[in-house]
């Protein structure tokens, strides 16, 4: 199995769930740096490509995207396997390749994330969940890990995701 695709949720699972919200109606939401070290300098070592899938709007995500080098950011998205499917037709397409669902991990905490989960379940891909998804998540999940969202539950799931491409790919 060649993992291409790390598909993450934002709230609850690369942030604690919690939305701040100012008086002025501005919104603040808090990222873990650990995570974001796993996405921008782990991941592009193994050729995994960052994708986040979500189903609010926010601009500080644009701005953490950013920072993280992440290019494949979709928001407002409640047909999370819809987008996926269009993820990998379209790399499938640019890169000459056959991707599906058994090319992807997928990190997410709640409801809306479990159609996505359950697709790349089916199809031999990873599922990972933080330790305070939601118990239907729980439920599906290949990986929980031992932290909640937001307290780089994301890391976690990465280093897990490496050590077993590297078993696939050196048979350690």
């Amino acid at each position: 199995m060649k993992i291409r695709f790390l598909i993450m949720d934002v709230d609850g699972t690369l942030t604690d769930g919690k939305i701040y919200v100012g008086e002025h109606g501005e919104i603040m939401k808090a990222f873990n740096i650990k995570d974001g070290c796993g996405i921008k300098d782990i991941l592009p070592k193994y050729g995994i490509i960052p994708v986040i899938i979500t189903a609010r709007q926010s601009k500080m995500l644009e701005l953490r995207c950013n920072e993280l080098d992440i290019t494949e950011l979709y928001q407002n998205t409640r047909d999370k396997p819809g987008q996926l499917d269009r993820i990998l037709e379209k790399y499938s397409f640019d890169e000459n390749m056959q991707y599906s669902y058994a090319n992807c991990a997928y990190i997410g905490d709640d409801i809306l994330d479990i159609p996505c989960m359950e697709k790349i379940k089916e199809a031999g891909g990873l599922i990972g969940c933080p330790a305070d998804a939601v118990p239907q998540v729980l439920e599906i999940a290949d990986f929980i890990s031992e932290k909640n969202g937001g307290d780089g539950a994301v890391r976690e799931f990465i280093e897990s995701l490496i050590s077993t491409v590297k078993q696939d790919q050196f048979g350690q």
